[in-house]
């Protein structure tokens, strides 16, 4: 038992150094929301509040909030599960990608007015990313964030998560790398490998962009 709750206190002191590292606008807020909270204990929800907004599936959103048009308001990252996430070296891990990402997207000229996604009742979205139209159909599963957007020309699998601001609409290397330079024709390729690189530098991590209303 003594061994178990020293576990959690160390867990507890791995997760919130990340507490005061600039959290603004960034791809994780800690919500309001506490998954992981029992009995409305403090821990439980210090441990929710963190987890349920860096890992994948911790902060389910709803299809119905889902729709409405969404604009970019900055970087976004994630993990796919806490064994992933622990061995980056826990929610630092996520922030230092969201650091490293947000100047990226501005050099492949991501703004918060060239870049949007629009998500109908009709399982029809429209969005634009670096200004050049994305338009087509969507598949969202709300029991665990995988969304598949689907046009003419691209087809994309990745995750939504809720964030404190909005969502976090995130993908792995190969399909965010698509996203920016297939869908959104980012021409500086320096800046697309630097995204993809920092995708690909954590085993399980999940970037992308977070989307508000």
């Amino acid at each position: 038992m003594k061994k178990g709750f020293i576990a959690i206190l160390a867990a507890v002191a791995l997760l919130v150094t990340g507490c005061g590292m600039g959290m603004n606008n960034t791809g994780y807020g800690y919500g309001t929301n506490t998954g992981y909270g029992t009995g409305g204990s403090v821990l439980g929800n210090v441990l929710g509040s963190i987890l349920g907004n860096v890992l994948l599936g911790g902060y389910g959103f709803d299809a119905q909030s889902l729709a409405g048009n969404w604009n970019y308001n900055g970087a976004s990252a994630a993990f796919t599960n806490q064994q992933t996430l622990n061995k980056a070296g826990g929610v630092n891990a996520a922030n230092s990608l969201i650091q490293s990402l947000a100047p990226k997207y501005q050099a492949a000229g991501i703004t918060k007015r060239n870049t949007s996604f629009n998500f109908g009742t009709d399982k029809t979205f429209h969005a634009q990313v670096n200004g050049i139209p994305f338009n087509g159909t969507y598949a969202y599963n709300q029991s665990n964030g995988e969304i598949t957007l689907k046009s003419s020309a691209q087809t994309l699998k990745g995750n939504v998560m809720k964030t404190n601001n909005g969502i976090a609409l995130m993908f792995d290397a190969n399909q965010m790398t698509n996203l920016l330079q297939k869908v959104g024709k980012v021409n500086n390729a320096t800046a697309v490998a630097a995204v993809k690189q920092l995708a690909k530098s954590q085993d399980g991590a999940r970037v992308g962009f977070e989307l508000t209303k």
